[in-house]
């Protein structure tokens, strides 16, 4: 209930459709913001707490009081509830679902995280999110931090600037604490998760290896993917996200007997706008296709079914992250980024889920990021990033241990990157460029860290509808 402070009103755009409809809409600031007391912790056991008491508030299981200190019990309320929000306030949903509290019955997250560790690192590399260099657990709480007393938190806050660790970016129990898909089996609340296909503030990844999660599990879902960033779809495609979301409240809050549950589990708005229905997500039917890069990556190599016969080739670039990949990506030869090319396709071709980079490297110096992109090139030669991922070789065996780079002794470093759900058109061509840092994402280290990529051994793997039969008919061999 609200505390002391007096602060405007929180407004919300679904407020009056759905009070029309019979819903009860309830506020439940996290703690440290606005109304509320606490102190924000990115995530943590704390903040999952305090958004489950309003859960357990409704339920009549917790106690409550109103601004003169009177109790407050949700009288009129039958218990059943459900949680919806976006970003952050999309998180807590998927947190309090982690707990398996008692009436919460579905909640629908949108452009949320799964996992603070994905969200501010990626396989032992510090990645920026949404490219907002120096972001992190500290400043976000920093910058929620909006009771009326600005000061009885800071020792909090210095705490998450200590405990984050940038220095490193290893996954540990700071991160693990804040990881809700340890908990996945305790979900029961019925999932409808709603992403942007490119979020590159909240990572595919994130929605992704959760919606996985919540299949496996048994848990009752349904996913909408659309093709702008970090975005609520009622700004997308008003009128049937609303109905569609009517139905789904209606049916597990009110128990009404809609069908929604039996309709496909997946809604994609694809590249023309245009919007289908599928049986799940990743489509069904979709297979890995491997790849193998060719000699000229300088300037352009070919990306091929097949690996390069013979002898080991390899090849090198250096470190520069004052370039933007983009600018690596469209220059005609660079001595900063390997470059691989498919030929153009026949016809349409679609990819659908997580794309792998298995990379044998060696590196000149004891640390260095590495960088992997998949890009769309245009017949007129423009480009696309279609996805990226990101890794730091020395967390090669575990994203929980740094294990020392022996400099030109070579490794085997796997990167996946986010997921996608992507048609390249006819006559396009599939781009592979590795780099060591990414200027919009990574920590920018001084330049000149060499890396040497031996092409016999490294793979792209491609997650094709159709797989081989869907590729090798898009793409004929050379």
């Amino acid at each position: 209930m609200p505390g002391p402070h007096v602060a405007a009103p929180i407004g919300w755009s679904y407020q009056d459709y759905f009070t029309a409809r019979g819903f009860a809409v309830v506020y439940g600031e996290s703690l440290g913001t606005g109304l509320s007391t606490g102190c924000p912790t990115t995530g943590d056991v704390n903040e999952t707490i305090g958004a489950r008491s309003v859960v357990d508030w409704l339920n009549g299981r917790a106690e409550a009081h109103d601004k003169a200190g009177a109790p407050a019990a949700a009288s009129w309320s039958t218990g059943k509830t459900g949680m919806m929000g976006v970003s952050y306030n999309g998180t807590l949903p998927n947190a309090v679902a982690s707990t398996g509290v008692e009436g919460l019955e579905t909640i629908v997250p949108i452009a949320a995280i799964s996992s603070w560790y994905g969200y501010y690192r990626n396989a032992g590399a510090v990645v920026a999110a949404g490219g907002y260099q120096g972001e992190d657990a500290d400043v976000l709480a920093g910058y929620v931090y909006s009771r009326a007393d600005q000061q009885i938190c800071r020792p909090v806050l210095d705490g998450l600037t200590a405990a984050q660790d940038r220095v490193t970016g290893d996954y540990s129990q700071f991160w693990d604490v804040r990881n809700y898909r340890n908990d996945v089996g305790k979900v029961h609340a019925s999932v409808l998760a709603v992403h942007g296909l490119n979020d590159w503030n909240v990572k595919t990844e994130q929605v992704a290896t959760w919606y996985e999660a919540l299949k496996k599990h048994g848990v009752e879902h349904k996913i909408w993917l659309h093709q702008s960033g970090h975005a609520d779809p009622i700004s997308l495609r008003r009128e049937v996200w609303l109905t569609t979301l009517n139905k789904w409240l209606s049916h597990y809050l009110y128990g009404v007997g809609n069908g929604i549950e039996r309709e496909p589990k997946a809604t994609i708005q694809r590249e023309d706008k245009s919007w289908v229905d599928e049986a799940e997500w990743p489509a069904p039917g979709t297979s890995d296709v491997e790849l193998h890069p060719w000699p000229g990556g300088r300037s352009t190599g070919a990306l091929d079914r097949q690996p390069v016969p013979g002898r080991p080739a390899v090849e090198t670039l250096a470190d520069d992250a004052s370039k933007k990949i983009e600018q690596l990506a469209d220059a005609a030869s660079s001595g900063n980024r390997l470059r691989y090319r498919t030929s153009a396709t026949t016809e349409p071709l679609r990819l659908s889920g997580t794309a792998k980079a298995e990379l044998q490297l060696s590196f000149d110096r004891p640390a260095a990021n590495v960088t992997a992109v998949l890009l769309d090139r245009a017949p007129d030669g423009t480009s696309h990033v279609i996805s990226r991922g990101w890794t730091d070789p020395q967390n090669r065996v575990s994203p929980s241990v740094t294990s020392p780079i022996t400099p030109g002794q070579r490794y085997r470093i796997e990167v996946s990157l986010m997921p996608k759900d992507y048609i390249v058109a006819a006559g396009h061509r599939l781009e592979f460029v590795l780099a060591s840092s990414d200027h919009d994402f990574t920590l920018r280290p001084k330049p000149g860290a060499g890396l040497a990529l031996e092409l016999t051994g490294t793979t792209v793997k491609l997650p094709i509808v159709g797989g081989k039969k869907a590729f090798y008919s898009a793409i004929p061999a050379r």
